[in-house]
């Protein structure tokens, strides 16, 4: 190498440093002032540094085989904010990408035709929908995370409360220092204050109500101000519908979505796929479980193009709390011994619950699970007959077509590298990764390999539910 093309290296990244420095006032104007969600292929760009984006712009290589460039995505961003947009979640990669090949040089006149439904309907502050915490676990802190980062002008989704029961008397600072430090995800981002008084935590300017009760209808959440609110009850504790309608017996409180699998005839949504089926009078719904959410939308995939004869799904999952870190009584097979020292093999009723989103796959699938000792980052193995002979490469560029151009983008990622582990996929906020160097193919029996981060990407799939069931979810660009 010589001199000058090290200084030339050296001149290009600082001026792409620069191009995505200027890019992060406009993006977070976008987002402030519009509620407008900028990302590129899902990797979010509000409150990111410079470094964060560029990263992202790499990224993007994973999925259209080409490093996207600050060049081509700094123009739209600036054209973006001439628009006067209303709420709206823009993936700015597919939008460039859609941009070149219609073959157009008109930048203006192609946004303003592709965000026509966005132009003008910028929404008025204070609309938005009051959520509720019940139990700040694992998944509860998460939720917490994603809906102060979704807060915006507030005319969205509105944390307002989390109930829990008292376990300490500084209980209120053990819980703010639970959700500004965590051992998998990472410091929160951004500030958090307690008021011991009020018996409030506010992060990021959101003022959250920390609430102590026993049970789900000893609450009146209107003495806090809080009005139509959905309860997410995080603790597992209910499942069916007489214990989750204790949550309706509160004032303030209107429907209720459980993070775990739902009993009887509540209806388990996985966004996505049957989200359509949430209606107004629905006041109890579920999320299902984190493995389901992470298979049934590539098993759609799959199965719209190739059809689904049988199959098997082997879960490889992370331990959990309910598990033993010692060897210790546990009224479970086998989950008694220590989770960090064995893999365990135990039961999942996701193969099952796949029916209850896709009627289309009942009967046709088994399923068991291997807890392993990781914290996070789970992996389901989908084994698969179909209908219709394939091969390797047709089954990976299908896939990675559905996670870049499906109505599925939101729930499908992509990789296609011979390096990742399950570390690489902390902080997903798809439903599942497919591992294309992973697949196998033999005629008509196919083996997928699918990463989920079974914390965060499941949490993020919650959201979505919770957007659905206010009516603050932000139409998505481009179509």
């Amino acid at each position: 190498m010589t001199d000058s093309q090290f200084e030339q290296c050296l001149e290009n990244w600082a001026d792409r440093e620069a191009t995505a420095e200027a890019m992060i006032p406009l993006i977070g104007k976008l987002y402030r002032e519009h509620n407008v969600v900028t990302s590129i292929y899902g990797r979010g760009l509000v409150n990111r540094s410079v470094i964060s984006i560029l990263k992202s712009h790499r990224f993007a290589r994973q999925i259209d085989d080409t490093e996207l460039s600050v060049h081509d995505t700094y123009p739209v961003i600036q054209a973006l904010l001439a628009l006067n947009l209303g709420s709206a979640s823009i993936d700015i990669a597919r939008l460039v990408d859609k941009y070149r090949k219609s073959g157009s040089s008109d930048l203006d006149g192609f946004l303003r035709l592709e965000l026509a439904d966005a132009i003008g309907k910028k929404a008025d502050r204070g609309q938005g929908r009051d959520v509720v915490l019940y139990g700040f676990g694992r998944i509860g802190r998460l939720l917490a995370r994603i809906l102060v980062e979704k807060t915006g002008g507030g005319d969205g989704l509105r944390l307002r409360a989390i109930v829990v029961r008292k376990g300490a008397d500084n209980d209120l600072a053990k819980r703010a220092s639970l959700l500004r430090r965590d051992s998998v995800h990472g410091s929160f981002q951004g500030t958090i204050t307690i008021d011991e008084e009020a018996s409030t935590i506010t992060a990021n300017g959101v003022q959250i109500q920390v609430i102590y009760a026993k049970d789900p209808s000893a609450v009146d959440y209107t003495q806090y101000g809080i009005e139509n609110a959905i309860v997410v009850d995080n603790t597992g504790v209910w499942r069916d519908e007489a214990g989750l309608s204790q949550h309706l017996q509160c004032q303030g409180a209107s429907q209720v979505v459980l993070t775990a699998p739902g009993k009887g005839d509540i209806k388990n949504i996985v966004h996505g796929i049957n989200h359509a089926a949430i209606t107004p009078d629905d006041k109890i719904v579920s999320a299902a479980s984190c493995t389901t959410n992470a298979i049934v939308p590539v098993l759609k995939a799959i199965n719209d193009k190739y059809g689904i004869v049988n199959g098997h799904v082997e879960t490889v999952h992370s331990y959990t709390n309910d598990q033993n870190l010692i060897d210790n009584f546990h009224k479970g097979n086998r989950r008694g011994r220590s989770a960090a020292l064995n893999m365990v093999i135990t039961e999942t009723g996701a193969a099952k619950a796949v029916a209850k989103a896709l009627p289309e796959l009942s009967g046709k699938l088994s399923g068991n699970a291997i807890r392993v000792p990781t914290p996070n980052v789970s992996m389901a193995i989908l084994n698969l007959n179909l209908d219709k002979s394939t091969d390797r490469d047709e089954v990976n560029d299908y896939l990675r077509y559905m996670a870049l151009h499906s109505d599925l983008h939101k729930q499908i990622d992509f990789t296609n590298s011979q390096e990742v582990v399950s570390t690489d996929f902390v902080g997903s906020r798809h439903a599942g990764v497919v591992d294309a160097e992973a697949t196998i193919c033999n005629d008509n029996r196919v083996i997928l390999y699918v990463w989920y981060d079974n914390e965060f990407g499941y949490s993020c799939q919650v959201v979505r539910i919770l957007e659905d069931m206010a009516g603050v979810n932000p139409p998505s660009f481009p179509k």
